[in-house]
């Protein structure tokens, strides 16, 4: 059915088309935008409230994307200049730790190639293969500047004596070396002990007979002198410098035949206390081979320096039955030095003095007072017979033996303090050392005796010390 007729009965399309339109179904035209150009022109960016979609109802309002992603951004970048900054202190560091190595590794070979150098010079000007000797060998150790054993050997060996001494009962031999070039030699005063003649054979084989200067048996030294000029002499080192292990080098005369002959060893102990017929000495202790005919040598550090004076030591076994190997001492010669001057100048050593005698029966406490000789020292200090002397300045004082240790620390118009016990009570006493009279001692200008000397043999003759000692090791 036309719609037409449905809405207006009796009407046709041809009259319907004259009816004025109902307002209401008329399409109105759209608003103007109030942002137009122009009255009929409409805004196609605008869109009336009705044409616009609605929102559903569980729609989240969107977030600002902006500040999500700073957030996640920001501890990246963070992240990011730390690894730089870490890697960067990183290579900075190694950069420095091989900065520093390179520097050792340049400053260790610039060294290594001076001793080549060194070494390529001794070879060249050969300076340290006299008498056949080879520069090869093992390096000095615990020295600058050090040689081998061989260098030292070739360069000192001429500087070096054998000493056959004859007594009433027959000879001893030792060893010696030359101080000066006009003839002073030093040696053991066990070596010439007695000696009615002394003969002094050099290295080149030249034998020269030798008077006695002085000797200081409290120290087991001894000054003898030949007429000669121009001889080569031993430079002294220092022995307070050796350290324990530090490679020493002996040259002797052992069993009084094998002359000029070298033994090498290390320092095996410094300060060792040796007590030779109630008095201590002071000594360094070697592993050097050391035998009867070396007594009275030269010890050499590896600068070819004399550090000590070989005087015995320990021989056969103890009483569990084991052998004694490898035990020899020498006198250090800081020990010493002050000494040979004097008996060069005087003939003999100026020594304290207390006088007393004393013994051992109160060992362990300290020395007993036997005796106060009426115009000594001790007895001007206040010491009496049945004192037990306990100190000695800062010195502990428990034996006889102890008490000579302490008085060579002082010389002679030293005043100290003197410790004794008496009875129950202990009392302090200041003494001023006396001099030490003199007994019979040699001078440069007593010569022995020009008797025919006794042939010699090969039995070495020592004080009976020092065969109870040490053995046959002088």
């Amino acid at each position: 059915m036309d719609i037409y007729e449905n809405n207006h009965p009796g009407l046709t399309p041809e009259s319907s088309a004259q009816i004025p339109p109902d307002p209401a179904e008329v399409p109105q035209p759209m608003p103007l935008s109030p942002v137009a150009g122009s009255p009929d022109k409409v805004n196609p960016q605008e869109c009336p409230p009705a044409c616009e979609e609605p929102k559903a109802a569980d729609e989240k309002p969107r977030k600002k994307r902006g500040k999500k992603v700073w957030k996640i951004l920001l501890p990246c970048l963070l992240s990011i200049i730390l690894v730089a900054s870490s890697c960067g202190i990183t290579a900075f560091c190694v950069n420095g730790i091989w900065q520093h190595r390179n520097a050792q590794t340049i400053q260790a070979l610039n060294y290594l190639y001076e001793q080549i150098q060194d070494l390529q010079e001794q070879i060249k000007d050969n300076s340290f293969t006299g008498n056949g000797n080879s520069i090869s060998g093992s390096p000095n150790t615990g020295v600058d500047g050090g040689m081998t054993p061989g260098q030292v050997y070739a360069t000192c060996v001429d500087s070096v004596a054998a000493i056959v001494a004859t007594t009433t009962t027959g000879t001893s031999s030792g060893s010696g070396f030359i101080l000066s070039a006009d003839g002073y030699i030093l040696t053991n005063y066990h070596v010439v002990e007695n000696a009615t003649n002394l003969t002094v054979t050099t290295s080149d084989g030249t034998e020269y007979p030798a008077v006695p200067v002085g000797f200081d048996d409290r120290n087991d030294i001894a000054l003898i002198r030949i007429e000669a000029q121009d001889l080569p002499y031993a430079t002294l080192g220092s022995s307070d410098d050796l350290i324990v292990g530090d490679q020493v080098v002996a040259i002797g005369n052992p069993l009084g035949e094998l002359t000029s002959t070298l033994t090498v060893g290390y320092i095996s102990a410094k300060e060792r206390d040796v007590t030779t017929d109630g008095t201590i000495i002071n000594m360094l202790q070697t592993d050097a081979a050391i035998n009867a005919g070396n007594s009275g040598g030269p010890l050499f550090n590896m600068k070819g320096e004399v550090v000590g004076i070989i005087t015995a030591k320990y021989s056969g076994s103890t009483s569990s039955g084991a052998s004694i190997e490898g035990i020899g001492f020498a006198i250090p010669i800081d020990d010493v030095t002050e000494k040979i001057q004097q008996l060069k100048d005087f003939g003999y050593v100026s020594t304290p003095y207390m006088g007393v005698s004393v013994d051992n029966r109160n060992s362990g406490i300290g020395a007993y007072v036997v005796s106060v000789e009426s115009d000594g020292s001790a007895y001007a200090a206040g010491i009496r017979a049945g004192d037990i002397i306990m100190a000695l300045g800062d010195h502990q004082v428990t034996s006889v033996e102890y008490l000579t240790k302490a008085l060579k620390n002082f010389k002679v118009g030293d005043t100290t303090t003197v410790t004794v016990l008496r009875g129950r009570k202990l009392v302090d006493l200041t003494i001023t050392l006396a001099e030490k009279p003199r007994t019979s001692q040699p001078t440069p200008s007593e010569a022995l005796p020009s008797d025919t000397p006794e042939t010699p043999s090969n039995d070495s003759i020592f004080p009976d010390w020092w065969d109870n000692f040490f053995g046959n090791g002088g």
